[in-house]
């Protein structure tokens, strides 16, 4: 086997799992690792820090425990580099502890049980060291130079691209003996690192940047000559994260069991001369007094002296880097500009009179108030161009600003809007008042009642990105203050913008990162003459990490908006307190009917409430909602269930035939704070979805007896049908119309396919039906998302009959197997489109459950029956009221208040073991404040919850112990996450955090999981379902079908005359610049993706089920704004006037892409390499796909 460098040093055959060396050459490792055997059990890793780090770099301490949890007295110490002479043969050795007490221990040096040699990724029989640096000779073993010797850079330039050539330099490091810059790259963590020193105050301390090399596609380099060396440049379109080095002897906690040097690097968000005035600073994009600007200045240049030691390491490292594909090339004509203070923030921020602006009025000669420069609008979407880094404001000039000024605000902003739809950088601004720029969202064409405009800010660890005001589902507080709408500001944390969210620790070095946030939420954000100011958070929006801010007004300050909120004066928990407050910000649909409200009062019984969060709403109520919403229904029928929100007042209202006309019936339980708003708004309402298990459900059903082959053969299944699905229409039908998505768009496709547009082989049609399959291929590899037809996924309910038997603690023992399912919970679950397309009751045993299911007990078994009284709900699952304990409450602890319910009657997935002992799900005990809450206490609980939301980290450990452990979920470690996950879940009710010690950190991962930055030691080949469910599956890309031929059908239909075909033409730009918009704020790629809603990737922000969610509301308010604006061009919605526009919309989108796949092909490109980035948008036409299908299908008119 090759071995990149070569290693002279001999290795001994593999031994018991180790790395068998002599014990004479240790001085070669890479690491060094010692036992420590007789300790006292109350040793601390500081302790053993300050006695180890006298002889050596130490890198790593773990302080043992058995599996108790109790200290054995053994620690492992490691070194990297080894250190300098072999103490470890003093035996006794002697550990120097607090008050002056000395420990005899004995020390054993421990053999090496890794090789610390990377595989490439291309070839894996090259392999490189784990950490290529460059290195000068001294004489020592190449392994050790390798590993531990550093070239020192000359200089490390920071700046940004002035120009395609030339960099602006705005900071200069130089090298020195004391001071040196290193540069490295990680192999085991796919990284490039660059470690340097800076002087802040006097001081000097160290600092680390670190680039992933996903991050990374092109480094540049400048040769001189082999006298002057050589220069690196790198330019990053977003910032790498940097850290500063703590004294490693203050980086130890007091009871910890684990120390490395990692918790040494702090992660910083500034570099700056006056680190203390950031304590009131608010936040803006133009930083005040940077040393450097870490989240602007993304350019790098490292200069090199070259000797032939360099020149062989450069070829080595670009070596490595190609398998990583990014490439090292040359950069002729590379300038370096000085540093330069940008003169724009000077012009823009100036107030001048208004007697001193054009066209005045009287009113404004009158008045001594001064106005800014730019229109407030104007001011923000050019921040938004500048922070995105479209213009960088050392190009724009006083000529750039005064065009600005002397334009119409809402022609200056489609033009910067402009700018930002093209998103890639601008070098030359001036350029950009020679086009012609189509009206934008800036000239504000009309948009659905339930939207609204809103403005959003991105606060990351370095920097804050602004956004393009985006049409976005409204909220009760926005619709009450729809005058002031423009004043709101929505703004998410995160971490730099490909890393996507902030993840908690519970280490100290993120602490600047989470000061941060505090800070932002406490002094707020400043863009031009306004300041925004911290209001609130949605229930969503703070998991999410999420909050709206308020630019106040002498008259209306964010305090007055939570007052009209409601009262919450009484509420003394703050968890609760924000709970509260989140309600008004729910995304909701505001109902215009007038209705009347009954209180009724709540079935409780042992501690737990039954009918929690259930409500009542007359037929005749629910048919006015649903024809005001618009609701498409394949019936004459309402939908039986409404997650909805009035006042003080959430959770669901479900369909009670005896209920009056515009009744409305209330729970105490639904009750929570006393509102001033009391209309009824609805959230979402009942429909159906598909079952799809998902690895969380199908460990705990394999822990419970169900055989790995039944999920095998389902997948594979699947994946079969997926492939046939692609040529024919019978089973693509099947699939579409039984595999239906929360956003309902696989039934869109089965209305495009029945038709005809598969057959025709319809460029859309057919590029949604590849997203479509590579979209579930994705799904199925990465989460083992199986789709069940015998299933659904369900909006729950209770039974107000009381008729359905409900689960009872000391139930008999079955005789036997009948009168095991007759002893079974009852539950109703009945489909509005059975087998036969007709109302069908599912009945027998079927498994209820919730996610995410992590204890064995979460899954539940149940017995559907029928009861005539129900018959009204349908596309629900309905729970008893009866018994000793809710069967929701044991589903993960869930409730009615709008959860959703997994319902599966396929009898191969019924486990050989039923309900197994449920956790317990009671919160933990919530701390009254024992004052008011202020907004300074909602801050502090916002920024509390991010440090310790260890939701996902607990998730995926629990996954990784369930695969490992031979019990699985029922293993002690898998029930402890389980138990921590749910009150990580409570968090934001208790206030309570989770907090995970660090035995529940998986130590061994299965490759299913990809950990791609474990060694690969910690990498094990699962060998149980899920290891053999993810070998089952291959991905494959999405490549839009640009090339084929569109139908005919509808493109001769009209004939058109030039007037309508350019209405189209502006419509469609208005579109496409929209949609592009939105792809752009959430990182997808394709509007395909945004369309349909099965989006392939996206940022980090959000996960993936909760991103499908919000896209899909995104989705349906850009459709729905459109279609209105197409109403109106086209004269009507009738079909004998809509046709002929939609037919028109279609045939200047064919035109489009023919005259671009045209050019393509001209330039040798296929249709495999026809990048969406490079092709006109092809979906407008299809926000009326059905219309498209009447004409397609000869529809008279």
């Amino acid at each position: 086997m090759q071995r990149y460098p070569p290693i002279t040093t001999p290795i001994r055959p593999n031994t018991q799992g180790a790395v068998a060396r002599r014990e004479d050459d240790w001085r070669t490792w890479a690491e060094l690792r010692l036992k420590v055997a007789g300790l006292p059990p109350d040793i601390t890793t500081q302790e053993l820090w300050a006695c180890f780090s006298r002889h050596g770099s130490v890198a790593q301490i773990d302080i043992m425990e058995d599996s108790r949890g109790t200290r054995d007295g053994v620690a492992r110490i490691t070194f990297g580099p080894p250190p300098q002479r072999p103490f470890w043969g003093i035996n006794p050795f002697f550990v120097n502890l607090r008050r002056g007490i000395r420990a005899a221990v004995r020390l054993s040096l421990e053999t090496p049980r890794r090789t610390f040699y990377h595989p490439s990724p291309v070839n894996s029989q090259i392999k490189y060291p784990e950490i290529m640096v460059s290195y000068v000779s001294d004489g020592r073993s190449p392994y050790t130079d390798m590993l531990d010797q550093t070239l020192l850079a000359d200089s490390l330039d920071f700046g940004f691209m002035h120009d395609p050539q030339t960099m602006m330099a705005m900071h200069t490091i130089t090298s020195d003996e004391q001071a040196g810059i290193r540069f490295k790259q990680s192999m085991l963590h796919r990284e490039t690192v660059v470690e340097f020193r800076i002087d802040v105050n006097g001081q000097s301390e160290l600092f680390r940047l670190t680039i992933p090399f996903a991050h990374l596609d092109t480094i540049s380099r400048v040769d001189n000559g082999d006298d002057k060396g050589v220069e690196l440049v790198v330019s990053l379109p977003t910032p790498p994260r940097f850290f500063r080095k703590l004294d490693e002897k203050d980086t130890h906690e007091a009871k910890a069991r684990y120390w490395c040097e990692n918790d040494a690097w702090y992660r910083q968000t500034d570099i700056t001369h006056f680190p203390a005035d950031l304590k009131t600073s608010p936040v803006t994009l133009k930083k005040s007094s940077p040393i450097i600007d870490i989240g602007r200045w993304t350019t790098y240049r490292l200069r090199f002296r070259m000797t032939e030691e360099t020149r062989t390491l450069f070829l080595r490292i670009g070596q490595a880097l190609r398998d990583y594909n990014i490439s090292i090339q040359e950069m002729p004509g590379f300038n370096v500009a000085p540093h330069g203070e940008p003169p724009v923030w000077k012009y823009i921020d100036q107030p001048v009179p208004a007697s001193s602006r054009p066209n005045n009025t009287l009113e404004d000669l009158l008045s001594e108030e001064r106005v800014p420069l730019l229109a407030f609008a104007v001011r923000y979407q050019l921040e938004v161009c500048i922070s995105q880094g479209f213009l960088n404001e050392h190009n724009l000039s006083r000529d750039f600003v005064d065009r600005l000024m002397n334009m119409e605000p809402t022609k200056a902003q489609d033009l910067l809007e402009y700018v930002a739809n093209l998103g890639k950088r601008m070098f030359e601004p001036m350029e950009l008042f020679n086009l012609k720029i189509i009206k934008g969202s800036a000239s504000r064409p009309p948009i659905p009642q339930y939207c609204a405009y809103v403005r959003s800010a991105t606060v990351t660890p370095s920097t804050i990105y602004f956004n393009t005001p985006t049409i976005e589902i409204s909220n009760r507080v926005i619709r009450y203050y729809a005058e002031y709408a423009d004043r709101f500001l929505r703004v998410r944390f995160t971490d730099e913008k490909v890393e996507g969210k902030i993840y908690s620790t519970d280490k100290d070095t993120m602490d600047e990162v989470f000061t941060r946030v505090k800070r932002t939420l406490r002094n707020g954000i400043t863009i031009g003459d306004r300041h925004y100011e911290f209001l609130a958070f949605g229930n969503s929006q703070f998991r999410e990490n999420g909050a709206y801010f308020f630019a106040p007004l002498p008259h209306l300050q964010p305090r007055h908006i939570r007052s009209w909120m409601g009262n919450f004066d009484e509420i003394p928990y703050v968890a609760q307190y924000a709970a509260r407050l989140g309600q008004c910000f729910s995304t909701t649909r505001a109902i215009g009917t007038r209705t009347t409200i009954r209180e009724v009062e709540d079935e409780e019984r042992n501690g737990y409430v039954f009918t929690d969060g259930v409500g009542k709403i007359s037929p005749f109520l629910a048919q006015l909602i649903t024809h005001e919403l618009g609701i498409v229904r394949t019936s004459a029928e309402p939908p039986s269930i409404f997650q909805f929100r009035m006042g003080g007042c959430k959770g669901i209202l479900a369909i009670a035939p005896d209920s009056n006309r515009q009744e409305i019936t209330i729970r105490r339980s639904q009750y929570k704070f006393a509102a001033r708003h009391e209309g009824l708004e609805i959230i979402r309402w009942s429909q159906f979805a598909a079952a799809n298990l998902n690895r969380q459900i199908i460990v705990v059903l394999s822990a419970l007896g169900v055989p790995d082959d039944i999920f095998i053969e389902k997948q594979k299944a699947q994946l079969a049908n997926l492939e046939l699905a692609m040529t024919d229409e019978k089973i693509a039908l099947t699939m579409l119309q039984k595999d239906i998505d929360p956003n309902q768009m696989t039934l869109a496709l089965a209305g495009m396919i029945l038709d005809g547009f598969q057959k025709v082989r319809e460029p859309f049609l057919m590029s949604l039906l590849r997203l479509w399959r590579a979209w579930s291929i994705k799904y199925l590899k990465e989460k083992a998302r199986i789709t069940l037809r015998d299933g659904a996924f369900l909006l729950g309910c209770v039974d107000e009959t009381a008729t359905l038997k409900g689960h009872f603690d000391n139930a008999p023992p079955a005789k036997d197997f009948e009168d095991k399912v007759r002893e079974l919970p009852e539950v109703f679950v009945q489909l509005s489109k059975g087998p036969k397309d007709e109302p069908s009751i599912i009945l027998g045993p079927m498994i209820l459950a919730r996610n995410p299911s992590l204890h064995p007990g979460d899954i539940r078994i149940v017995r559907g029956v029928d009861v005539p009284a129900l018959r009204h709900l349908k596309d629900v699952v309905v729970v008893p009221q009866t018994g000793d304990r809710p069967i929701v409450n044991m589903c993960s602890g869930g409730d009615l208040d709008g959860d959703d319910y997994l319902v599966i009657w396929d009898k191969e997935l019924l486990p050989h073991e039923w309900n197994h002992p449920p956790m317990d799900f009671t919160p933990a005990q919530k701390i009254p404040l024992g004052r008011l809450v202020t907004p300074d206490d909602l801050t502090s609980f916002f920024v509390t919850y991010m440090k310790n939301d260890n939701l996902s980290r607990i998730a995926v450990a629990h996954l990784a112990f369930a695969d490992f452990m031979e019990e699985g979920v029922k293993s002690d470690k898998c029930l402890k996450l389980a138990e921590l996950h749910s009150t990580a879940v409570d968090y934001t009710k208790s206030g309570v955090p989770a907090r995970m010690t660090r035995d529940l950190n998986p130590a061994k991962w299965p490759h299913f999981m990809e950990k791609q930055n474990r060694p690969r030691e910690n990498i094990y080949r699962s060998r149980k379902v899920l290891g053999k469910l993810f070998d089952q599956v291959e991905r494959v890309d999405f490549v839009p079908n640009f090339a084929a031929h569109f139908d005919d059908r509808i493109l001769v239909a009209y004939k058109h005359n030039r007037k309508t075909l350019e209405e189209a033409i502006i419509l469609k730009r208005q579109y496409d610049a929209a949609m592009r918009r939105i792809m752009a704020q959430h990182a997808i790629k394709t509007e395909f993706e945004v369309w349909s809603t099965f989006v392939m990737g996206h940022s980090k922000a959000s996960n993936d089920y909760k991103f499908h969610e919000e896209i899909g509301r995104i989705s349906m308010a850009l459709k729905d704004r459109f279609r209105a604006l197409c109403y109106e061009k086209a004269g009507g919605k009738e079909f004998k006037v809509l046709g002929p526009f939609v037919a028109a919309m279609y045939t200047v989108t064919m035109e489009e892409i023919c005259e671009a796949v045209a050019n393509a092909e001209a330039r040798g490109i296929g249709e495999a390499n026809m990048t969406a980035a490079g092709m006109p948008m092809m979906s407008f036409p299809w926000l009326f796909q059905g219309v498209l299908g009447k004409i397609a299908n000869g529809a008279p008119g």
